[in-house]
């Protein structure tokens, strides 16, 4: 675990990030690399410093115990992976373009597709508090894992509920993302994933701005978060979107690009930044980390500053 914690503003209290979702093993080029978004936002929150604990299942076999070593490898709290004896670790085949965007062809019937939360697990969720629970869509595509995750998010003590919409091939339901907009407070989504929205839910083609309010009207959301790639971000919030300049380096590979920028919005906002001091620090992060191999590098001297920075000001209360 990271001795490194920064703190809450004010409180003295560790600063903890609950996480639900998918572990798995990416295939690029026939090289095997550790994802799955919610594991990628754990491990970047707890490389920032914040104690995150992440729910999930992996195989009995050679590539779960390899997660669980990168978990652990990672500072993440690896208390609630659990095994499941009779399904492999999940795999997705990910093929890039020359852009070094990818398309995904993730495996079914693994072991993410049916999360273990045993009782005495779930007991001990509940009596702790959490400033931040974080989800996607793409873990509820099991009815099993979607009324695990109903039972988590009507049971936790969580201050914010962090919704990444994350749509992969046809894995998604106009339910299942309702429902979820509901229990949230904090969504993020990208270009694409907001076109979908517009027409899944509200039946035409709305302009970014004009679906970020109603998302915010009709499911009582507090931000949402738009990703534009190369060319920045959008940040909605009490009426008005802000928008975000990208930096626009050298890309290497997406993948985890949009994991990294979650990661970097959610760290800054809980160092108690401003929203969109929030979404620039996370376009930093996001930025630097598509210009490297992999979902979660190791970060540079200057990040690891910019980092310290933000934890130092929290630990004086600034």
């Amino acid at each position: 675990m990271n001795q490194n914690l920064i703190f809450k503003k004010g409180g003295g209290k560790e600063v903890k990030a609950l996480l639900f979702g998918e572990i798995l093993w990416d295939i690029i080029n026939g090289k095997s690399y550790i994802g799955g978004a919610p594991f990628n936002l754990a491990a970047h929150l707890s490389k920032m410093g914040i104690e995150s604990t992440l729910i999930s299942s992996v195989g009995e076999d050679v590539l779960g115990r390899k997660a669980l070593k990168e978990a652990e490898k990672r500072g993440i709290d690896s208390t609630f992976i659990r095994v499941n004896p009779y399904l492999p670790t999940g795999t997705v085949e990910v093929s890039l373009d020359e852009k070094g965007h990818p398309t995904y062809l993730i495996k079914e019937n693994v072991a993410w597709d049916n999360i273990i939360l045993e009782q005495d697990l779930m007991d001990s969720l509940v009596k702790n508090e959490w400033q931040v629970f974080c989800f996607g869509t793409l873990a509820q595509r099991t009815k099993r894992n979607r009324e695990i995750l109903n039972q988590i998010l009507s049971r936790i003590n969580a201050d914010d509920v962090f919704y990444d919409v994350n749509l992969r091939q046809n894995y998604y339901e106009k339910e299942w993302i309702e429902k979820s907009l509901c229990q949230s407070s904090i969504v993020k989504l990208n270009d694409r994933e907001a076109f979908i929205l517009s027409e899944l839910l509200f039946e035409q083609t709305l302009k970014q701005e004009n679906l970020a309010e109603f998302l915010c009207q009709k499911y009582d959301l507090s931000i949402v978060c738009i990703t534009h790639g190369k060319n920045g971000s959008s940040i909605y919030h009490k009426g008005k979107l802000e928008k975000i300049i990208g930096l626009n380096g050298p890309v290497a590979d997406t993948v985890g690009g949009g994991d990294s920028y979650s990661a970097g919005f959610l760290f800054s906002y809980l160092c108690g930044k401003g929203i969109y001091e929030a979404a620039e620090f996370a376009e930093m992060v996001g930025n630097f980390v598509v210009s490297q191999s992999g979902a979660v590098p190791e970060y540079p001297q200057w990040l690891e500053k910019e980092i310290e920075n933000l934890k130092h000001k929290i630990k004086k209360g600034g």
